[in-house]
This record gives structure tokens, sequence and C-alpha cells, in this order.
């Protein structure tokens, strides 16, 4: 991992990189912040770019990604790489689990999507099911037998503990001497969400590095030049995950899907509207035969709507987070579903979806609430 290949956080990159010329490495730090502002891949490029063998200078000095050490790090198979992981039993691991026994599983899940990940999706990968991950006694025996080796061939030993809010309490006691004493050369890194979470004689025993969520200029530019979407696309989906790279990535998957939710509720409301009760059967015939799961986005898109008119009724366009066609229907929309029915209009789809959520019989379903739909439109129409 370089660090030009890390979403924004310039800030941070030279702060860490004076830290390696100015040969002030703190042997155990914490990097906190919220999901999804690259956290893990700053561990890795920072650990990449001390034991880089050819850094470059400049503006942004930076790991050349080309020298043995750096190679090995980009598959992350270096020798002196090593990782703790939240983890728990599994069908692969059925007894006492360590993380080294998930270290492939771990490979292919950061660079599979490229460092962007958190703890559920990687529960997931694992087939952890409803289990809770925690960082156990044996992986802290483990960092212990680990580091008690000299280095293979860098000047530093790194050892990055994921997620260490999931130490389990008890055995936090095995890494206080090594945490607080490594051997030289050694970096611990610790990476938090919430370093309040973390036992206080593990944090005490660091030096706190914020890591703040990802600008929505910089997180803009990345989904511009890495997913080709147009720019004021990519500024909305940037507003709209607060800084988190995964849940702008998980937003711009769900672009085909919005836009099909928008086409079949644009036509649906003009259908309420104009009481066409023949085309309405038709309809609900049509949003029955897609499925459960995508009837329940379908009616979250709805109360979305809902939401946005409410913006646009009080005068608060900032809010709403759409444009071109999208856009021009909600400002029409939302002279028909204003604050006379927003309760009404919000009770009709929140209902629907409990039903659909139990099974209910979707054409049924769905027809109701279009007679209901065209009522409330209606007694808008004679006011």
């Amino acid at each position: 991992m370089l660090f030009k290949e890390i979403i924004g956080q310039e800030s941070i990159k030279k702060k860490l990189v004076q830290t390696v010329r100015d040969h002030r490495v703190s042997h155990a730090q914490m990097f906190f912040g919220p999901e999804g502002n690259e956290k893990l891949a700053l561990a890795i490029a920072y650990a990449q770019f001390i034991n880089c063998r050819n850094r470059s200078s400049g503006d942004h000095p930076d790991s050349c990604g080309t020298c043995p050490s750096c190679i090995k790090y980009q598959k992350l198979v270096h020798p002196d790489l090593h990782f703790i992981l939240p983890i728990s039993t599994t069908k692969k691991v059925p007894k006492k689990p360590k993380s080294n026994d998930f270290i492939e599983e771990w490979r292919a899940f950061l660079i599979g999507n490229d460092y962007h990940v958190n703890l559920h999706e990687w529960y997931e990968f694992i087939g952890m099911e409803n289990k809770q991950g925690i960082i156990n006694a044996d992986d802290c025996n483990e960092i212990i037998h680990t580091l008690s080796y000299r280095s293979y061939e860098s000047e530093y030993k790194v050892m990055i503990l994921w997620m260490v809010e999931k130490l389990y309490y008890s055995a936090a006691p095995k890494i206080l001497k090594i945490l607080e004493e490594p051997p030289d050369k050694t970096l611990f890194i610790l990476i938090t969400e919430d370093p309040d979470q973390v036992i206080s004689t593990i944090r005490s025993r660091t030096l706190l590095v914020k890591i703040p969520k990802i600008g929505v200029n910089d997180l803009s530019s990345y989904l511009i030049g890495k997913h080709g979407i147009g720019e004021r696309e990519a500024g909305i989906i940037a507003r709209q995950s607060y800084g988190n790279v995964k849940q702008a990535l998980n937003r711009l998957q769900h672009i085909e899907e919005d836009q099909f939710n928008f086409t079949n509720f644009r036509n649906w409301m003009l259908l309420c509207y104009e009481n066409k009760i023949v085309e309405l059967v038709g309809f609900s015939g049509e949003i029955s035969r897609i499925g459960r799961e995508n009837q329940k986005d379908f009616l979250l898109y709805a109360l979305k709507v809902i939401g946005y008119c409410s913006n646009l009724v009080f005068r608060n366009e900032e809010q709403v987070m759409a444009e071109g066609e999208e856009l021009k229907f909600l400002k029409k929309i939302s002279a028909y579903i204003n604050s006379t029915n927003f309760a009404r209009f919000s009770e009709l789809f929140n209902n629907a979806l409990y039903h659909v959520e139990r099974n209910a019989h979707p054409q049924t379903l769905f027809l109701d609430i279009s007679l209901k739909a065209v009522r409330l439109f209606q007694e808008v129409r004679k006011k």
C-alpha cells in the first residue's frame, strides 16, 4: 500500500512521514477515527514506508513500490508484517482459533476490497455467522512469541492489531509489558473506531493518532477518478456518505437500483394521481414479481421521497440529495405530498414495509397501498 493510493488524509501522511525522517517513530501508536476513513490503509502504508529501501522524496514522499520489501508488503506477505484480528470459531477452525488461522482469508479480503473494509463484512467473509469476534488470549500469547524473534529482513517488525476494542479484557494483561517495553525496532499499530472502548491500560501505553473522516472533495475526486462517475453525482454520494469511503462505495453499487426505484415510483404515483385503477392493478402485479428484498428497497425509497418532499416544502433544498429528472419530479410531487399528508403517506409506506417483511401477498398489498394513495391525492386536489 502506497500513501498515494490512500484517499485524502494529506496532513496525516505528512506527519507520519516526518516521524520516519526525524527517527522518532513511536513504538506503540493507536490510529483512531470513524469507520471508512482509511485508518487500516494508512497503518499498512506507514509500515511499508518505514521498511522501504528506496523511499522517494519531494513534496509527496512515498515508498518506492518496487524494492523487495515493498513488493512483499503490496501482497501482505512480508515476514516482518503481522496482523492480529477479531475472530471466532468457524467451520474451518472449530476450536481455539488464532489470527494466523485466517491470514490467507485476511489478505484476500483486504486486497479484494482495495483495503476498504469493515468489521461486519470481515465476519461474513470468514463465515462467523452470528458470533461476536474477539482478540483472544491465544493471540496475545502469539504476539509475545512472534516478537521474541529478531526481524527476518527489515529494520522494523510491525504488529497491527485491527479493531483493538475487541481485545478480550482478561487477555489484555498478557501484552502490557511487551507493549510498554517492546524489543528494539518493533512497531505496534493499534486500530480502533472508538478509543474510549479500548481497555484503559492498553490505551495509556500508546501514542494516540487521530485520523479524521475523509473530506467531501477528496472522496468526490476519488469516485470520479477511480469509478468514472459524473462530478455532480460524485459530490452527492460523497456528501451522503459523511466521509465514509465504504459507505460511498456501497451507495455507488446501488445507483442502478436507485434508478429502478425512481422510475417505478414516479410511474406509480402518476397512476395514483390520475386514478387509473386498471393500470394500478397491472403495476401491482409487476411489482409483486421483483422479490421481497427489492420490494423492501422500493418502499424504503418511497419513504426517502417523503423526507425529500418535506425538505422541499420547508425550503431545505440543500438536504435533498437528488439531481436531474429525479429532482424535477420531487419538486412537482411535493405540491401533493406536503405538510397536510406527510404523516399519512409515511404511515402508509411504513405499514407496507412491515407487511412485506412478514410475507404478505405482494400483489394484494401494493394494490391496497395504491388505492389509499389515490384517496390521499384526491383529498389534496379538492382543496
